[in-house]
């Protein structure tokens, strides 16, 4: 290996200073529970507040990223890690223990495999929100078994709880720039199931805040993934181009 880390942690971060501890915390209790080696790097994507501090002060590496949008700071992200696998987790996410070892395992184990997802469990907005998020994975989830299996189109993953083969994403091309936000995790899913094995697995699961269900509102939030994911998948190109920011 040379020295080279076995797994990259890429944490984007545009002003959540309150939240990216809890993330921090999470990520670096997987890594001494796991044996394997492993590296953390938050990019900061233009933050006003103390991100940058909290990260530093975390013991992480810091990667400024001035262009705004999620998949920016993801290829900054990506050109300054060194691991084979780069976990690509958002600074509102929360990874529960065994993570890390589920996902060594599964990459260890197949070798074709690029891409390794999860869901989400949202833990803080109201009971019926919870629930009705969960109903509307298990019809994405229905929909990526037809989109894979029968159509042969693309796959699934959840932007901020996916895996990536690092050689598998240069053959692919890299992060694709036209995405800034909505629509980069179905292009990346896509673009990957073209190389090798993408995966979306329950066993993934990672906690997350709901604070976009809770700003947009649980149908507007559904309508708009749904219409990213199919002009994605078909069109090539995000529905969305502008999104708001909730802290």
């Amino acid at each position: 290996m040379g020295g080279r880390p076995q797994i990259s942690f890429v944490v984007p971060a545009f002003n959540e200073e309150r939240l990216l501890p809890r993330c921090i915390a999470a990520i670096q209790a997987e890594m001494a529970r796991t044996p394997c080696t492993a590296e953390l790097l938050v990019v900061d994507n233009a933050s006003s507040d103390g991100t940058s501090a909290v990260a530093l002060a975390a013991g992480a590496q810091l990667v400024f990223q001035p262009h705004r949008g999620l998949v920016q700071a993801r290829k900054a992200g990506f050109e300054a890690a060194s691991g084979e696998l780069i976990a690509n987790i958002d600074a509102d996410t929360v990874l529960p223990p065994g993570w890390l070892a589920h996902v060594i395992k599964e990459f260890d184990r197949d070798r074709h495999l690029v891409t390794l997802s999860g869901p989400y469990d949202y833990y803080d907005v109201a009971p019926h929100i919870r629930w009705s998020a969960r109903l509307f994975y298990i019809f994405a989830f229905a929909m990526y078994l037809v989109n894979r299996h029968i159509l042969r189109v693309g796959s699934m993953v959840q932007g901020g709880n996916f895996v990536l083969r690092r050689e598998a994403l240069e053959q692919a091309g890299g992060f694709d720039e036209r995405f800034s936000f909505y629509g980069e995790d179905t292009d990346i899913a896509r673009r990957m199931s073209q190389v090798g094995r993408v995966i979306f697995s329950w066993r993934l699961m990672a906690q997350s805040s709901g604070r976009r269900l809770n700003g947009d509102g649980l149908l507007m939030t559904g309508l708009r993934y749904s219409m990213n994911y199919l002009w994605t998948t078909f069109l090539r190109r995000p529905f969305t181009t502008a999104w708001t920011d909730y802290r």
